[in-house]
């Protein structure tokens, strides 16, 4: 027997190799395939399911102090063990990837969570899912915020008096940071109308940034001087713009949206992509979605605190009303669990959470599309169940697209493009089209009549009446 495990154990280590692991990790996979099997000693892994394995990964989610890349080696593990080894009929079948992708932590930049941290809405540090990018620009924030905390104070009480979104903050400090640096990281309290100036045409003539990139960086400045400073007098001379291409959105037919969808292969993807499309929902607004947000009652959704921190209601499409059902009942099961384990709390905003205490716990309050795994606060030391990340969906619908022999640049927010665009066709108004886009203002929303062709009546080419 001992030399029957020790030849499984090796074949194991060979398998691995067709999974182009490093050779010095192989033994972490071999160590997580042992302590499933220890786990459940006393049966034959031939005897195993699909529920078995998924009873496992459940557990071992709720364990916030286990990093993204050990969970995704864990779920990588068993793959090799019921696949590889084993052959277990359903093996093939399982979503793997969905495990591992549905399973990345929200990082403490993130823009769900990061407004609830440290007073200048800085992170308590950079994460192994940042970019290099993203850890030069943190470096800069915090090397701004020491030497000037308080100008970084008093812009993002400004900001925050204001209500602008979490995005909005990062990105004015960011700006205002850059800056700085730009001249020699002296005090912008001493900076005139001609320093920004220069740092805008800086910014197009040696870094070719877009129009809105420009536009984000004078509304910051601007924003810093005349909200934070109180300097009203400040004036800006002749600058180079950057020119604002114009661009159509990316719109599918009927036929497109039907083919992306069903190319999903996860049914979770598939019904995050179908409120995309069916309510004209952001990415955003989607993952944020929680189980009292959907009205089955009412046959509507409420998108809460949508961009411009507004409120809107969109129709819930009927034929997603099971998946929807599913999907609910599927939470409450491991929100159960979660509880029965001495969990269940989900993220609340301070205000929130100060007002009803015992909300974080409470069913209606979780998240629909709630992550695999728990995540231990870093402030708190609280450990709670936050939305899936939204890179996730964006790999599906991207790989979709790619699958579905779609030659157009298709990412989340086409399908939005999509929904408005359609609704046009179909005859609704413009305003009615505005109010379940949220847009603010109706020249936004016009932007579809061009992509329709429309700009009063639909245009025949010429061709197309030539005599023969």
């Amino acid at each position: 027997p001992h030399d029957a495990v020790s030849r499984f154990w090796e074949n194991f280590v060979e398998k691995t190799k067709a999974y182009n692991l490093k050779p010095s990790v192989v033994r972490w996979y071999v160590k997580h395939a042992k302590e499933y099997i220890r786990a459940h000693s006393g049966r034959r892994l031939a005897g195993h399911t699909t529920e078995d394995v998924m009873a496992y990964l459940r557990e071992k989610g709720r364990n916030g102090r286990l990093a993204d890349w050990q969970y995704a080696q864990l779920v990588r593990a068993l793959q090799i063990l019921f696949m590889e080894m084993v052959k277990a009929p359903w093996a093939a079948d399982f979503p793997w990837q969905e495990w591992i992708d549905n399973a990345r932590e929200l990082e403490p930049t993130h823009a769900t969570v990061a407004r609830d941290y440290d007073h200048v809405g800085h992170a308590s540090g950079p994460t192994d899912t940042m970019d290099n990018r993203q850890r030069a620009v943190d470096g800069l924030i915090k090397r701004f915020t020491q030497q000037f905390p308080h100008h970084a104070e008093r812009l993002v009480t400004e900001i925050r008096l204001r209500q602008y979104s979490i995005r909005t903050e990062q990105s004015y400090l960011a700006w205002l940071a850059r800056f700085a640096r730009f001249h020699g990281m002296r005090d912008p309290a001493e900076l005139d109308g001609a320093a920004m100036t220069a740092f805008l045409e800086h910014l197009v003539v040696q870094h070719h940034v877009s129009a809105s990139t420009q536009s984000q960086a004078l509304n910051a400045l601007v924003f810093f001087y005349k909200q934070v400073l109180k300097n009203e007098a400040i004036a800006l001379g002749a600058f180079a713009h950057s020119r604002k291409p114009r661009r159509l959105p990316v719109v599918l037919t009927r036929a497109e949206v039907g083919r992306l969808l069903s190319t999903l292969d996860s049914p979770t993807a598939r019904l995050m992509a179908g409120l995309l499309y069916g309510c004209g929902l952001r990415l955003m607004e989607c993952v944020r979605l929680r189980i009292l947000d959907v009205d089955f009652g009412y046959q509507h959704i409420l998108v809460r605190n949508a961009k411009g921190s507004k409120d809107r209601i969109v129709p819930l499409p009927r034929r997603l009303n099971e998946a929807l059902r599913e999907q609910v009942r599927s939470v409450e099961r491991q929100h159960r669990e979660d509880l029965a384990c001495g969990l269940g709390g989900v993220y609340l905003p301070d205000a929130l959470a100060r007002k009803y205490p015992k909300a974080e716990k409470e069913l209606m309050w979780q998240y629909l599309f709630p992550s695999l795994r728990v995540s231990t606060d870093p402030r708190s030391g609280k450990t709670r169940r936050h939305h899936i990340h939204e890179n996730n969906l964006q790999k599906h619908i991207k790989r979709a697209a790619t699958a579905a022999g779609l030659n157009k640049r298709v990412n989340c927010h086409a399908l939005r493009h999509s929904f408005a665009t359609h609704l046009l066709e179909s005859g609704y108004d413009i305003r009615t089209v505005q109010e379940l886009l949220g847009h603010a203002d109706v020249s936004t929303t016009m932007i579809y009549t061009h992509v329709l062709n429309k700009p009063g009546v639909t245009v025949t080419s010429p061709m197309d009446v030539l005599q023969a």
